[in-house]
């Protein structure tokens, strides 16, 4: 089975949230690093700024000089962080494979996920309108059999791209790129290249591999294998998941409780079968709500023996929903989050046979998982919900 890829770079990021986050500050250019009389440098622009030349790591004094008329802003990492912690939250629903480079970049290994979402593109495509539907963001996807072409897709198309690399298109979309494009590949090396004539990926990956270690030393012949498109190194997830959560954004503000609770049963089935999927148990259960002004908040229960039952999920969601919302007012987003993760092979014993109920519910649930697995995700799931076509 070929490896799929996929690479996420968000648009922009600092300077989108800052406009998302402040109506006023949309369409306008947009300079996220400081006071422009400071020594500091460009965190992001908005791409109206970058009309104006304005770039990453630019003195904020430059980045003046070219758009007096821009909006510079402090960077508030603590904000950014958070925003990038629900970006990887939507990440870790398709796969525990994911690679952060930064807040807002990073790579997916979907390989063998196509029998529960569906192939690599249609993967991209749904947590592309995720990220739009409860973020209100934008990022821009590249999707390839490993990480050099997953990455150099996800930059042929920006703001809001999409770009499959197969091995059929490298040299069409890979070749004609500047070499500086390569990973490694600064303006000293680049320099040296030039030297040889050689200016594009494609002059690259046609030369002599033994010129190129000669010029470039052990670095040649890696650059002359990523210029062909080979690449072997692994997706290598950061660290084990702290938590395993889902959530939902809504076209529509909902006021209706009974729907809600709906969903919390969803969300609640979704978090139940990742947790199992991953042989992990968590003892706390947190709710988040956001309201239409943006207004979040989060709030927590946790048990006293770690679970991953679907139902335990909804019933401490439930208790949390009706204790800390006012059923007065409308929701943009709810979300189920179980965190304080251990392994199934660390549970104790007096958890994992503690009562006959809970061995029973264990074995209930591996059969569910089980078929769920065999014929595709929700296969047998509960009766409430189903739409009502599907009841008849």
């Amino acid at each position: 089975m070929e490896r799929r890829i996929i690479h996420v770079d968000m648009d922009a990021f600092y300077a989108a949230v800052e406009q998302r986050d402040n109506s006023e500050l949309l369409g306008q250019p947009v300079i996220i690093g400081g006071k422009p009389q400071s020594r500091g440098v460009v965190s992001t622009a908005s791409y109206e700024a970058r009309k104006f030349g304005i770039r990453s790591a630019m003195p904020l004094i430059e980045a003046y000089r070219l758009c007096p008329q821009g909006i510079f802003i402090l960077p508030d990492h603590s904000k950014y962080r958070r925003v990038s912690d629900e970006i990887m939250q939507i990440f870790q629903h398709y796969t525990p494979l994911v690679e952060p480079i930064s807040l807002d970049e990073a790579f997916l290994d979907v390989s063998g996920c196509q029998r529960l979402f569906g192939d690599s593109l249609h993967i991209a495509q749904e947590i592309k309108d995720q990220i739009k539907s409860q973020l209100d963001l934008t990022a821009s996807f590249g999707i390839a059999a490993n990480k050099f072409l997953a990455k150099i897709a996800s930059d042929l198309d920006k703001p809001d791209g999409l770009v499959v690399i197969n091995r059929e298109n490298i040299a069409e979309k890979i070749w004609p790129l500047a070499v500086q494009k390569l990973w490694g590949i600064g303006s000293k090396s680049a320099a040296k290249l030039v030297e040889l004539n050689i200016k594009t990926i494609g002059q690259l990956a046609k030369s002599n591999p033994d010129l190129l270690a000669k010029t470039l030393g052990s670095w040649g012949l890696e650059v002359y294998n990523l210029s062909n498109g080979i690449d072997e190194r692994p997706v290598i997830p950061e660290r084990d998941a702290h938590s395993i959560g889902h959530e939902t954004t809504f076209s529509q503000d909902i006021r209706d409780q009974e729907y809600l609770t709906r969903v919390l049963l969803e969300l609640a089935q979704d978090v139940g079968w990742r947790l199992r999927r991953a042989g992990l148990r968590g003892k706390t259960v947190a709710l988040k709500i956001r309201y239409p002004d943006f207004k979040t908040i989060t709030r927590s229960h946790t048990l006293s023996a770690e679970l991953n039952q679907d139902d335990v999920i909804y019933q401490e969601a439930v208790k949390l929903f009706i204790a800390n919302h006012a059923a007065q007012k409308s929701i943009r987003l709810i979300g189920i989050t179980v965190s304080g993760l251990i392994r199934e092979e660390q549970v104790s014993q007096q958890f994992s046979l503690f009562t006959e109920k809970e061995d029973k519910s264990k074995k209930l649930y591996q059969a569910l998982d089980k078929i769920n697995i065999k014929f595709g995700r929700k296969t047998i799931t509960r009766a409430r919900l189903l739409k009502d076509d599907e009841t008849k």
